[in-house]
């Protein structure tokens, strides 16, 4: 398993992001089954189409996201179970400015995907623990 990310994601469904072709590619391995089922996180659905309708469109906004939750490759995660662990995690945290969502990534990624992660956040790098991908 593996969890991705909005900076990934919105790179792969906005052309004119500076990381599309190698999120394009990434995504090809992704699809072929390179790391297994991709974990989507309720709070990486919100980030994905809001900066989708605001750097494209809302036609654009609206169909990755009928994509990505009809996506059989994809499993969505709920956070509000998680929520708890999350808070923990954002006010302890120590030489990294990780938002909210970015520590809900990591806790999913730690506990249910032994630390893999689709990101182009660089600040991803800064955890122990994770393995960020490209």
């Amino acid at each position: 398993m593996i969890v991705l990310d909005s900076s990934f994601l919105v790179a792969f469904y906005n052309e004119r992001d500076a990381h599309h072709a190698a999120a394009s590619r990434l995504m090809d391995q992704f699809l072929t089954g390179a790391w297994g089922k991709g974990l989507l996180l309720e709070y990486v659905f919100l980030e994905v189409v809001t900066v989708l309708l605001l750097r494209r469109d809302h036609l654009a906004a609206t169909q990755a996201g009928r994509t990505l939750l009809d996506a059989e490759e994809l499993e969505f995660v709920p956070c509000s179970d998680i929520f708890q662990n999350i808070v923990d995690g954002f006010s302890k945290q120590q030489g990294t400015h990780l938002s909210f969502a970015d520590v809900a990534i990591a806790v999913v990624a730690r506990n249910r995907a032994d630390g893999f992660l689709l990101s182009f956040d660089e600040e991803f790098r800064k955890v122990s623990g994770l393995h960020v991908l490209p």
